[in-house]
């Protein structure tokens, strides 16, 4: 398993199990490649994450997309 920045640990400490499962294997993605940060989207009752190359590495947004 890909061990992630401390920020995105501190990120997912206060997540639902559900929440996690869909967002950190991005978050995995963004630590491997270790350039971009992640965006994280909300949409209607679904969550949404994808590495976002205006974000640097180690940044997560948040937003209602």
């Amino acid at each position: 398993m890909q061990e992630l920045p401390q920020q995105y640990e501190e990120y997912l400490a206060d997540k639902d199990q559900t929440f996690v499962e869909t967002v950190r294997p991005v978050l995995e993605q963004s630590a491997a490649g270790g350039e971009h940060g992640v965006h994280v989207r909300f949409t209607g009752g679904s969550v949404q994450a994808l590495v976002d190359d205006q974000n640097p590495y180690g940044v997560i947004t948040e937003g209602l997309d």
